[in-house]
């Protein structure tokens, strides 16, 4: 298997199914919304380093999450009931990344929201595509999440959190909205034992390619 170089002139992707054991499936090309929107819609994500080009990733097994599977601790019932956050959506989108990208994080090295990547999420917000969810004790942002919805489809991309359970606070919520509003499946792009412990699962990534409408159900 190689590697695919992206053409800028192309918003043309390989298949998914030819990514290397790792999911790494392609290299280069830019953030411009139409090409990471076709991106999403064939099952693979951006994630790269500063120093790095752009580099797309379609993993197998994938990490999802069936919004009816949603796993609420005991310790965050009582948060939700008395409502310990103010949940809102989409008030502070650019500041979400913006924390995001600034929050430290015991298991990397630096952040994969770069400059470009901050740009180009914020033009698909303004366009529609992409949503943060957002944690609020009175008027400061302490947590949230954001990412980008296509019809039933919510692909998440970063979450950070400032105060303790604010993160999970906003993630259920969202979760709970997203399934009110008829999505059916959230993609958590890899495993994070955060996110397994709020009900995420492994599937392959041929499923995830069906369930996303890529490959023709049969």
């Amino acid at each position: 298997m190689r590697l695919t170089v992206l053409a800028k002139d192309s918003l043309d992707f390989p298949d998914p199914s030819l990514a290397l054991p790792d999911g790494l499936l392609a290299l280069g090309g830019d953030l411009r919304p139409e090409r990471v929107l076709t991106a999403y819609r064939m099952g693979i994500f951006p994630w790269f380093s500063a120093d790095e080009p752009p580099l797309w990733w379609c993993p197998d097994p994938r990490c999802v999450l069936y919004p009816e599977k949603l796993r609420i601790s005991h310790s965050m019932k009582p948060l939700l009931r008395k409502k310990a956050f103010e949940f809102r959506i989409d008030s502070a989108f650019e500041q979400v990344v913006k924390q995001c990208r600034q929050t430290d994080r015991p298991d990397q090295d630096g952040t994969w929201i770069t400059d470009e990547v901050e740009a180009g999420y914020t033009a698909l917000h303004q366009m529609g595509y992409a949503h943060s969810a957002e944690a609020w004790n009175e008027d400061q942002l302490v947590g949230g999440l954001y990412g980008v919805q296509l019809g039933n489809v919510f692909f998440g991309e970063s979450m950070f959190s400032q105060v303790a359970n604010s993160s999970k606070y906003a993630f259920i919520c969202w979760v709970q909205h997203l399934q009110s509003q008829g999505v059916r499946l959230i993609d958590c792009q890899v495993p994070t034992e955060h996110l397994m412990s709020l009900g995420a699962e492994l599937i392959p990534r041929e499923q995830f390619l069906t369930e996303i409408g890529f490959r023709n159900r049969t």
